[in-house]
Parts: structure tokens; C-alpha cells; sequence
């Protein structure tokens, strides 16, 4: 497979598919740019080469029409100043054929959010699949597919992938695109060489003991990661809204908290899966319950499966904190995916900063870790400790699938898998 540091990019056009999926206020301004500056390295190694670049990305889910809101023409500036280059823009993907030819080496050209063609997602518009027409829409679409990801092949020499948090899904620019280049014309970019190779990390070259925290709202979203984690782990935390749903399942009085009534069985089935498996899974004991949603709210310490009604758990407790802290000691291999409370209010991040400053710790120590999913990332950022990790990752779901064990399409299209 062709890699970037061995392809000189010398007077050649390069296609980059990015990932400048970013946050934006209601002013249009980027309220994180991370995932910017995670592209920076590919991006100013092309134009160093004397290449000229076209970045393409999406941004948001406008489903296939065009949407103000959701325009890359906002974030010109920001990734102009990133790259210390006047970045042009073409306001139509599919129509920028002129602009990319008339691009000079070191030049960068900006398109137009992919996903204002619903072409780029693959997926038929305005039809429901329970339609029997569905099948044909389908087909014709995936031909569309096919053309609008020549159009944006047949702007470039060759063809670069580096946005991991979009390499589980099969679009135009993501994989269909990679058909149209030959296997020493396409390659991954160093942010997905950093990402394909940190997985790698936990998943195969795994250092123990190995501890896995898995935080969030939801043990539905998550049920694949955590059984594909099982047979890898030495220590499970499972904290966040996701912990109620235990609490309840082994007949704890939850209040109002969060909690998925249809889960309850899955729950006590994951109990008995780390037992069978010699896993040691932390659940928590206790939290910080609130009676409002909100910052302001009046708190008090609880045990997990006694919270009173009307009253709602929204962080971990201060002896849950220590159970996370034991189990995150000494780790040599730590993946952490989703926060231990509502960390976006001051008053219920303490578990969440709990966590991080173990990591960090163990991190000190000489374990290698990786933070993946956005709230993570934020609550890493939040703490100011991204600089105390091993690795951030920029992908949610793909990372996701990847640790699930998933080929992701972005990978596969580079490395010729099928």
C-alpha cells in the first residue's frame, strides 16, 4: 500500500477527504478546531512536496440539499489562517472541475459540503425502504453515486483519505472514490495512519492489565463495543446515564433518572457475561442525584439503587470515584469512550475529571491511551489534559466500529480489502 511520506506530490493535484465536520456558534464561527489542526500535517505535507491541494468534507446532515447553514464557505478563513495559505472556494462540489485545473502548485482549493448532493451519502431520497420501489431507487442511486465520485476523482492525480471519523461510512468521497485511482495513487493521510495504528494498540497489540471505561447515556448505542471488549479486557467501567439502567435491572430504585426500561434483561446478561469471563466490571455504587436538570439544582449524595423519586442521578458519587480510580491504576492499556456524568455542567464533571486525572496518571506511568467520541474529546479538552494523553482520536463512530471489530469502508478502499 502507497503511504504518504513515500508519494512525492511534486506538480501533482492531490484530493484530500477531510473531516472539517466542526462545531460552529450561531455567529459561524468554529467553537473547536480540532479536527483542523488534526489535519494540518497531511495537508501542509502536499503543499511542502510543491502539490496543489483540494480539500473536500462534509459538514452536519443537510440530507442532500443545499443548506446555508451548513456551508464550508464559513470556515475559509479559519482553515486559510490554519494553513498560512489563501484557501480558494468552489461553491459547487460537482461543478469545480475549471477551478481545480486552473489550480498552480501550492495552491489549495476548498469544495463545497459533499452532502449537499445526496449522491455522496448513496442513499435514495423522498422514498420509504418499505417501499416496493425502494429496491430500484436504491440501484439507481448507488449509479449516481458511482459518477459523482469520478467527477470529484477526475479533479485530482491522486487521492488521499484522512478523515478517520467518516471511514465507516461507504460515500462517494470516503471509499467509492479510491475505484477511480490506482493502488500507488491513493493512500491514507497521517491522521488516519495515527488512528488505523492506535486501534491497532488496544485492540491487538494489547499491553495488561487493560482497562476500558465506556460512559454515555445509552448501554443500547454501545452493547456491540462492550461484548467485542469482553474477551480483551481486564477492567470494565461502565458509568454515565447507561449505569441506571444496571442499578435497575438488579432492582435498584433509580428515581427519575435515565434509563432504558427495554434493556433491563441485556444488562443482567452483561453482569453475568464478566463473571463468566473472570472480567472485573465497575459499575459504581453511588452518585451525586439532583433534582432538576440544571447546574443550579439542589444535590446530595446517593446509592445508586436508592435514589429518592424526583430526584435524578447526574454524576458519579464520591465512592464510585474511587472504584474508577482503582480500576484505572496501573492500567497499561486504558480506552476511554463517553463521560461518568453531565460533565457540560460544572457541578456534575467531578467523576468525568476523576477519570481523566487517573489516565493521565497511569498515562505518566507509561500506559498507552486512547480517548475516542466526542464528549470524551470535549472532556478531555474541558480538563485542559489533552497534552497528558496518548492519543485523542477525531473519530465517534468509527472508532466505534473499528473497536468493534468492523472492517471500516475508508480503510478497506485504500488497502484494496473487500
Amino acid at each position: 500500500m502507497m503511504t504518504i511520506d513515500k508519494f512525492n506530490f511534486a506538480g501533482k493535484k492531490a484530493i484530500v477527504r477531510v473531516d472539517f465536520n466542526v462545531p460552529l456558534n450561531e455567529e459561524g464561527k468554529i467553537t473547536d478546531d480540532t479536527r483542523i489542526r488534526g489535519a494540518l500535517p497531511t495537508l501542509k505535507k502536499i503543499l511542502a512536496d510543491g502539490g496543489a491541494l483540494i480539500i473536500m468534507s462534509h459538514m452536519g446532515k443537510p440530507k442532500g440539499k443545499v443548506n446555508a447553514k451548513y456551508s464550508l464557505s464559513q470556515i475559509v478563513d479559519a482553515v486559510s489562517a490554519a494553513l498560512g495559505v489563501e484557501v480558494k472556494f468552489a461553491p459547487d462540489c460537482a461543478k469545480a472541475s475549471e477551478a481545480a485545473a486552473a489550480l498552480k502548485p501550492g495552491e489549495v482549493l476548498l469544495l463545497e459540503n459533499l452532502r449537499f448532493y445526496p449522491e455522496e451519502e448513496g442513499k435514495p431520497v423522498g422514498i420509504e425502504k418499505e417501499d416496493p420501489a425502494y429496491e430500484d431507487a436504491k440501484k439507481e442511486m448507488k449509479a449516481r453515486q458511482k459518477e459523482f465520485a469520478k467527477t470529484l476523482a477526475s479533479y485530482a492525480d491522486c487521492y488521499v483519505m484522512d478523515a478517520f471519523g467518516t471511514a465507516h461510512r461507504k460515500h462517494a468521497s470516503t471509499a467509492v472514490i479510491a475505484d477511480y485511482f490506482d493502488a500507488d495513487h491513493k493512500m491514507l493521510g497521517y491522521l488516519m495512519e495515527k488512528e488505523v495504528q492506535a486501534v491497532d494498540n488496544v485492540l491487538k497489540d494489547i499491553k495488561r492489565p487493560f482497562t476500558a471505561i465506556m460512559g454515555g447515556s445509552k448501554v443500547s448505542t454501545k452493547i456491540g463495543i462492550i461484548e467485542n471488549l469482553m474477551d480483551k479486557v481486564d477492567n470494565l467501567i461502565l458509568c454515565g446515564g447507561m449505569a441506571f439502567t444496571f442499578a435497575k435491572a438488579q432492582g435498584g430504585k433509580i428515581g427519575n433518572s435515565l434509563v432504558e426500561d427495554d434493556k433491563l434483561q441485556l444488562a443482567l446478561d452483561i453482569i453475568e457475561k464478566a463473571k463468566a469471563k473472570g472480567v472485573n466490571l465497575v459499575l459504581g455504587c453511588d452518585c451525586i442525584a439532583a433534582d432538576a436538570f440544571s447546574n443550579d439544582a439542589n444535590t446530595q449524595v446517593c446509592d445508586d439503587s436508592n435514589i429518592p423519586d424526583g430526584w435524578m442521578g447526574l454524576d458519579a458519587g464520591p465512592k464510585t470515584r474511587e472504584e474508577f480510580k482503582a480500576a484505572i491504576k496501573g492500567a497499561k492499556t486504558i480506552l476511554w469512550n463517553g463521560p461518568a456524568g453531565v460533565f457540560e455542567m460544572d457541578n456534575f464533571a467531578g467523576g468525568s475529571k476523576v477519570i481523566a486525572e487517573a489516565i493521565a496518571e497511569a498515562t505518566k506511568e507509561g500506559a498507552f491511551s486512547l480517548i475516542g467520541g466526542g464528549d470524551s474529546v470535549a472532556c478531555i479538552n474541558k480538563f485542559g489534559m489533552a497534552d497528558q494523553v496518548s492519543y485523542i482520536s477525531t473519530g465517534g463512530g468509527a472508532l466505534l466500529e473499528a473497536i468493534e471489530g468492523k472492517i471500516l469502508p475508508g480503510i478497506a478502499a485504500i488497502r484494496g480489502d473487500k
